[in-house]
């Protein structure tokens, strides 16, 4: 069966006298402008079951996409279904919209659709992935080096809330890798300029500002209502408190470090995962002497390193959210930038680990910063 094509002006005639027109493409599409009218059903459902959308295969039909190459397909899928009443819009709603004929829009949720478009054409991700997206909350702890591309990531990600823990202030010598802050905002709580930084990005992410050192009697505050939680740390001490406080509480961490030209980023699930995923303990049961490991201020680091590593966990945070992909659990990945060149180990569950170990109680928060400075 030859499907006829029609002019926008045309396929609109033919709408005002009774045909039904059907738009084939996707809700976020859609929302975005449409045919003023139009029948909203994507090319995959009305195909699937067309007698849902269209009960008399006599009746008058006509198809538009966004530039008329689904909407001819579908068409023709349809005629073979023994639809015999068919057109085709020609340059779809591009053109549609050209001719000046009327549209509509989904004033409501516009910003969602036109931000996120990229992500909805994801398979992987969709409407329901970005809603997710939406719905979740992240614990960050820094907002420095590792803080600042992480955060920005999964707020032009679109995760709904991010709790972002850092008591220090910006500092002229932070600039060089700590993209989150300007110059303009030197002296100001990292928190507060983290807040204003991200809320110029993406308006519609929640920002809770947590200006306080995390200690054992705050920790959980900070993550307990988090569905992931992000260590952008600097220390030790506060490695382990993390880590051990997630695995109380059963939230997956996301851990990334940076030493001069090199980094490293895992996924530490022990929490929800006893026995098959192992913690930080695992990778360090013992920290290493403090002179084994110097402090940026000491060592110095390459000012896009933290950048590579940040985006890094952003990543792994996302795939946690959306429960795709394969998670670094159990894998650390290592970044030599001076070779440009990634590795990766493998990482067990330890069984003899104090704290993840299946069926140990969890033992109590100990003086974390005595127990690092004691190796």
């Amino acid at each position: 069966m030859q499907i006829e094509s029609l002019t926008p002006a045309q396929a609109h005639e033919r709408q005002r006298a009774g045909a039904t027109l059907v738009d084939v493409r996707e809700s976020h599409e859609r929302a975005v402008g449409r045919a003023a009218g139009a029948l909203g059903v994507s090319r995959g459902e009305l195909e699937a079951a067309p007698a849902s959308a269209l009960p008399d295969r006599a009746a008058p039909v006509v198809l538009i996409c966004q530039g008329g190459r689904r909407s001819l397909l579908c068409a023709q899928a349809l005629a073979a279904a023994g639809y015999t009443a068919l057109a085709s819009v020609e340059g779809g709603t591009e053109a549609w919209i050209a001719a000046g004929l009327p549209v509509e829009r989904d004033a409501h949720d516009l910003d969602f659709y036109e931000r996120y478009a990229r992500h909805l054409r994801l398979p992987e991700v969709g409407e329901a992935g970005q809603r997710r997206l939406q719905a979740a909350r992240v614990a960050m702890v820094g907002a420095g080096g590792l803080g600042s591309p992480a955060a920005y990531y999964l707020a032009a990600a679109g995760v709904g809330t991010l709790v972002i823990a850092d008591d220090d202030v910006v500092d002229r010598s932070n600039l060089q890798r700590q993209i989150l802050h300007t110059d303009a905002r030197i002296g100001m709580a990292k928190v507060d300029s983290a807040r204003e930084a991200l809320t110029a990005l993406n308006p519609s992410v929640r920002i809770e500002a947590f200006g306080e050192r995390i200690r054992a009697g705050n920790v959980e505050g900070l993550i307990a209502g988090a569905d992931v939680v992000v260590d952008g740390a600097d220390n030790f001490p506060v490695r382990y408190l993390l880590n051990d406080a997630c695995i109380k509480l059963a939230k997956p961490l996301v851990y990334g470090a940076v030493h001069r030209f090199e980094g490293q980023v895992s996924v530490f699930d022990a929490g929800r995962r006893r026995g098959q995923a192992p913690c930080y303990r695992c990778l360090f049961p013992e920290p290493p002497p403090p002179e084994a490991a110097p402090n940026c201020a000491e060592a110095g680091v390459l000012g896009v390193l933290p950048g590579v590593i940040g985006l890094l966990q952003a990543t792994e945070a996302i795939k946690l959210i959306l429960g795709i992909g394969e998670p670094l659990a159990g894998r650390v990945l290592h970044f030599d930038a001076l070779a440009m060149r990634f590795r990766e180990t493998r990482l067990g569950a330890d069984p003899e680990c104090a704290l993840c170990a299946p069926f140990t109680p969890f033992p109590g928060y100990i003086d974390y910063a005595a127990f690092c400075a004691a190796s």
